[in-house]
């Protein structure tokens, strides 16, 4: 027990001795709840970063847009986060325990150099997401919806084995005014957590008679884990997940023939293709600017191996590799014909300066392809009224209600964050085709799935393809059960907790009596001695 008292002493303080001062000084204290502080929010953090590596291409693409690098930066702040969680739990675990052995509290000075400088980096974090990914945050309260019933249930137990240091606080503390806050912030915060079930609405909650049908599949260009994005290669990839539709970006060459790329900046050939090899001297920034011929001419997958953009290369085998090593620009002419073979649907995005000139030439080419009208689903918001009399089969996909109501359409296609589950069901309930993007992670897609979404677009259909449910689902009523039941028992253990260190501190060795005893036996000593 003493070398265990000494490691946490001199891990938290750096004093492997014991001080003759034992007393916490009003300092020391502020820093254990600065301490307290710093580790809420680093966990808050953590579960931030991991709710949001559904979009994590989204980070390192605005990475490379900035620093022309494809590096994955969403890795690296995964690891710092959870490098300095790590550290924030285990020092509060050492103040906790020190609180136990009523050591002191005395933090050393580098420790709080490295809590501040984690409070500058989990602030600089929120406010990068608030001024450079503001559309991310509806991601977290959505998150509740599928981990809210378990992070409830992770809070009671940690009470539960909190509670110990909690009343050994409160029974350390001298003043009445201390233990009247200890005792009213413990009780607030226990009521919280026991009670916050109250407020907890999931799409999951649900009978099992009662879950909709499993959303289709539509590979967001093609199988870009399993494949180079937006090559022939990705989408007979996507093929073998039983996709529904292809998600492709469609932009205009010099010579007036669609081909498929989604960067669309400047440099917008960089990412994918080998455009700095072939011209090394020349930096494009319009799809104008080269020729069909110059687009086919270049490799669109070499930058797949060499980054493995989704750390999924280990999954290939050496025929798939080289396969991907030999990619180029596709055309979409190309991929409509994969998709009439295939009786796939086709629904894309055109990146364009020029919608109408280059609608022409898109409506064009799908003609030309003779794929049924009704595998295409138009998605650019222009020209809609060209493209009703020019090819009225189409169908049309909005990114709107409003819109798309007032079109007479029944087709919809939003971000995932931007629907909640009610308003997917009154969708879905009037006959509205719900389609939302980008879904890869399996606790969303199991939340939507119970939302009743139709389809979803996603770049890990070989992954979500083999759900055959959601991750969860449990009816309300098993639910409410469920908790009362973990409420009640630790209100049981908690109070057990208390009376248990009150009986110890009261009566500490077999053979003591007791304080209040002795008072009562000095009291009869009197009585006796006054008679």
């Amino acid at each position: 027990m003493s070398l265990f008292t000494t490691c946490c002493r001199g891990l938290y303080s750096c004093q492997w001795k014991r001080s003759r001062n034992a007393r916490t000084s009003k300092s020391a204290c502020f820093w254990f709840s600065f301490l307290t502080l710093i580790t809420l929010l680093s966990v808050c953090w953590m579960y931030i970063c991991l709710v949001t590596s559904n979009d994590r291409e989204d980070v390192n693409w605005k990475g490379f847009i900035k620093l022309k690098r494809w590096v994955n930066w969403f890795m690296v702040l995964i690891i710092v986060s959870a490098v300095l969680t790590s550290y924030c739990v285990l020092l509060l675990l050492f103040a906790l325990f020190q609180v136990a052995l009523r050591e002191p509290l005395n933090l050393h000075w580098l420790h709080k150099c490295l809590l501040v400088l984690s409070l500058l980096f989990i602030s600089l974090g929120i406010i990068g997401i608030s001024l450079q990914w503001m559309r991310e945050w509806p991601t977290v309260p959505l998150s509740l919806q599928a981990t809210a019933p378990f992070l409830q249930f992770g809070a009671v137990g940690s009470l539960v084995l909190l509670s110990p240091f909690v009343f050994e606080g409160f029974h350390m503390a001298k003043s009445k005014w201390s233990r009247f806050l200890m005792a009213s912030l413990c009780a607030v915060v226990s009521a919280a957590v026991l009670l916050c079930p109250l407020l907890i609405h999931s799409p999951c909650l649900i009978d099992h008679s009662d879950l909709p049908p499993k959303p289709k599949l539509i590979g967001h260009r093609g199988a870009p884990m399993l494949a180079p994005e937006n090559t022939m290669m990705s989408f007979r990839k996507s093929l073998q997940c039983g996709v529904t539709a292809f998600e492709t970006d469609v932009q205009i060459s010099k010579d007036r023939i669609p081909f498929l790329m989604h960067d669309h900046h400047s440099g917008f050939l960089r990412r994918t293709t080998d455009v700095k090899k072939k011209f090394a001297h020349t930096d494009f920034n319009a799809s104008t600017e080269l020729s069909w011929t110059d687009l086919k001419s270049l490799n669109a997958g070499e930058w797949f191996l060499q980054t493995d953009p989704f750390r999924s290369l280990s999954q290939l085998s050496a025929e798939d590799k080289e396969e991907a090593r030999n990619q180029s620009v596709a055309s979409l002419l190309q991929l409509l014909q994969l998709a009439k073979s295939h009786n796939v649907s086709v629904i894309f995005d055109l990146y364009s300066p020029d919608q109408k000139n280059d609608t022409v030439d898109v409506i064009r080419t799908i003609l030309m392809s003779e794929l049924d009208p009704s595998l295409v689903l138009w998605l650019p918001p222009t020209e809609r009224d060209y493209v009703k009399k020019a090819a009225p089969g189409l169908v049309h996909v909005y990114d709107n209600e409003h819109d798309m109501f007032q079109n007479g359409g029944n087709h919809l296609n939003r971000q995932y964050n931007k629907l909640n589950a009610e308003q997917i069901r009154h969708l879905v309930g009037q006959n509205v085709m719900v389609n939302v993007w980008v879904v890869n992670e399996s606790w969303l897609f199991s939340l939507l799935w119970c939302a009743g979404v139709s389809s979803v677009t996603t770049n890990a259909c070989h992954l979500l393809k083999d759900l055959r449910q959601p991750n969860w689902i449990m009816a309300r009523r098993t639910y409410a059960v469920v908790w009362i039941t973990v409420d009640v028992v630790s209100v049981v253990l908690m109070v057990g907790v208390y009376l248990l260190q009150r009986k110890r501190r009261c009566c500490p060795t077999k053979g003591s009596v007791c304080p209040n005893h002795n008072k009562e036996d000095k009291n009869q000593r009197n009585i006796r001695m006054m008679h």
